[in-house]
């Protein structure tokens, strides 16, 4: 089977958003093949592969011909409500009984925050490489996860604000994202562990050697700067890199798998029906160095 990989946006340069066919990704990949996947995700950020019957072994099988898997430990899953394995993100709104959470449950009120515009695992000090986002059930409308090409947005910064970007660290957690939704409702133990890490503003994607905005709302200050003036910067170049020229829109279909960059993406969910079922199951592969490594 040949890989095939299309623009979702033939007209738009440089291109973001690629749908894939021709390839059974629930199979055994060669190393050929995963390194095409690879090179069409350096170049698309984001690509779409459809009607991808996978169980949690065969999407972690997938998931690891690009990297390690990261634990899905860094959310508040109570021991009661986990449903899933160590290395699948329960991105549902289901309890361990397969449930629909109640509007009030803590669990689903921390996963509003993903909501706000993010990169996952951010607050991390090594942050991941890929998420891999599996459509299992989906409600009959809405829900549609949103994805911005930071390397575009980089790309269309003025001189000035590029230079001002240039050489700045941010810190990054949970805390601070969750804050803006008005959630905090944390343990101590919980407080330590989204203790805040810090990441450069302006990365350099390991592959390809662009450059792109390294933002997030998990990204609450800069550093040397005060935490007014850092905030109101951050979210200046948020709405920059999130207007409408930036951004995919993915409309979910059953069974879709949803691949993106997170050292070159940003992305939110988007508000649905909170009374039907929404299950998705993410793995999340590793990154293998800090921004901080990165040169400055």
């Amino acid at each position: 089977m040949t890989l095939s990989i299309h623009p979702i946006d033939p007209v738009s340069r440089p291109f973001f958003g690629g749908e894939a066919s021709g390839i059974d990704i629930t199979q055994p990949l060669t190393k050929e093949q995963a390194a095409e996947i690879e090179k069409g995700m350096d170049e698309f950020g984001v690509m779409v592969f459809h009607d991808q019957r996978f169980t949690d072994a065969t999407q972690m099988a997938f998931s690891r011909n690009f990297g390690e898997l990261e634990l899905a430990t860094n959310n508040l899953r109570d021991s009661k409500e986990q449903r899933l394995g160590l290395h699948i993100a329960d991105i549902s709104n289901l309890d361990a009984n397969n449930n629909v959470l109640a509007r009030e449950n803590r669990r689903r009120l921390f996963s509003l925050g993903t909501r706000l515009w993010h990169s996952d695992s951010s607050f991390k000090v090594v942050p991941a490489k890929y998420s891999l986002l599996s459509a299992r059930v989906i409600p009959s409308k809405d829900g549609n996860t949103e994805f911005a090409d930071m390397r575009a947005a980089y790309d269309a910064l003025d001189d000035a604000t590029r230079a001002e970007c240039e050489g700045l660290v941010c810190e990054h957690s949970q805390l601070f994202s969750r804050a803006q939704i008005g959630f905090g409702d944390f343990t101590e133990a919980e407080r330590l562990a989204f203790a805040p890490v810090q990441q450069r503003l302006i990365r350099t994607h390991p592959s390809t050697g662009r450059k792109s905005l390294y933002l997030a709302s998990h990204a609450g200050t800069i550093v040397g700067w005060p935490v007014p003036e850092a905030r109101a910067f951050l979210r200046d170049l948020i709405e920059h890199a999130t207007q409408r020229k930036f951004v995919y829109a993915h409309a979910w279909k059953p069974f879709d798998l949803v691949v993106w960059d997170n050292q070159a993406t940003m992305h939110r969910s988007r508000p649905f029906d909170a009374t039907q079922v929404r299950d998705m199951h993410r793995t999340t592969v590793a990154g293998t160095r800090s921004t901080m490594a990165e040169a400055a």
